[in-house]
């Protein structure tokens, strides 16, 4: 059952709530007051049913039961949570006042809030409207990330890859290739990450390098966090040794103008390079001009040729 609303604004128009549950007089009380709240009000009377709808229907907002017989509401928020269509759609649990360890569990499982029953209505209502705002901005941000390009990532509160911008997955993928294609940060770096999202241990930028012994090496560097479990990382690569230290060594380069004039020798352009090594366009021109001195040329073809020709000699 659930305490009677005392008013509160209205959903917004168009917003749908998915709402989960085996109990027919829970799942009529709380439809009836989605409806009077201005909420529009999905069924399912299990997890294989929301499962089945999030297949054709992208809800705004998810209201799970934590404990449903067969499929319970944590192993079904988890398979949502690997549907792309509705992985950032936010989850909040629904759990008797006494089963503090299903808080505990829902949060694992990837979601975002929950509520105790019996239900307090208008304390629901106000936290669906927070997270539905909150997905909502989250995901326009993402979508242009998307079109701008950018190297960038973020994962939850263990560590693990929430989502990453085309560029960034592309990276991960050539160095981490897994069989089914999936895009993955590897286990051993949660440590690096929880301690850069808590301001704790090594000081967050760079973090230590992810490395597979084939591909460059990448590094994350920390942006700052985004939501409640939502933490933002840029992806760069990093050049140790080999070409770029014979760059170093050949022309009395800095490690910085060794990494640019290396990534110049592979044909990139500077806008690429500002994103591969986390630098502004400027501060990369700025090191080109060093370059071309050093090198004695006027323009970048120059400097690649002189470039390929000390990397070819090994």
């Amino acid at each position: 059952m659930a305490d009677t609303p005392s008013g509160g604004g209205p959903g917004d128009a168009g917003d749908v709530v998915l709402l989960v549950d085996d109990t027919p007089d829970t799942l009529a009380m709380l439809t009836d007051a989605l409806h009077q709240a201005g909420f529009k009000a999905l069924i399912a009377t299990g997890g294989a049913a929301a499962l089945a709808i999030c297949g054709r229907v992208t809800p705004d907002v998810i209201l799970m039961d934590a404990m449903m017989p067969g499929l319970d509401g944590f192993e079904t928020c988890r398979r949502l949570k690997a549907l792309e269509a509705v992985a950032h759609v936010p989850v909040i649990f629904m759990t008797a006042l006494s089963e503090t360890d299903h808080v505990v569990q829902g949060f694992a499982a990837g979601g975002v809030d929950y509520v105790t029953k019996p239900v307090v209505l208008d304390e629901m209502f106000a936290r669906i409207r927070a997270h539905v705002g909150n997905a909502r901005a989250a995901q326009s941000a993402r979508v242009a990330l998307d079109a701008t390009g950018r190297y960038l990532l973020a994962v939850d509160r263990t560590g693990a890859l929430a989502w990453a911008t085309p560029q960034a997955g592309r990276l991960l993928q050539a160095a981490f290739p897994s069989p089914d294609g999936s895009v993955a940060l590897p286990d051993e770096t949660a440590p690096a990450l929880l301690a850069a999202m808590t301001g704790n241990g090594s000081p967050p930028l760079p973090l230590p390098a992810l490395e597979n012994g084939q591909a460059p090496s990448l590094q994350l560097g920390f942006l700052g966090a985004t939501g409640p479990n939502e933490f933002l990382f840029r992806l760069s690569v990093r050049i140790e040794g080999g070409e770029g230290e014979a760059l170093r060594r050949h022309f009395a380069l800095t490690a910085r103008e060794a990494e640019v004039l290396t990534w110049i020798a592979r044909g990139k352009s500077n806008r690429d390079i500002a994103e591969i090594l986390a630098l502004s366009p400027r501060t990369v021109n700025k090191h080109l001009e060093g370059i071309f001195i050093k090198l004695g040329v006027e323009n970048r073809a120059s400097a690649a040729v002189l470039a390929s020709r000390v990397i070819e000699a090994g």
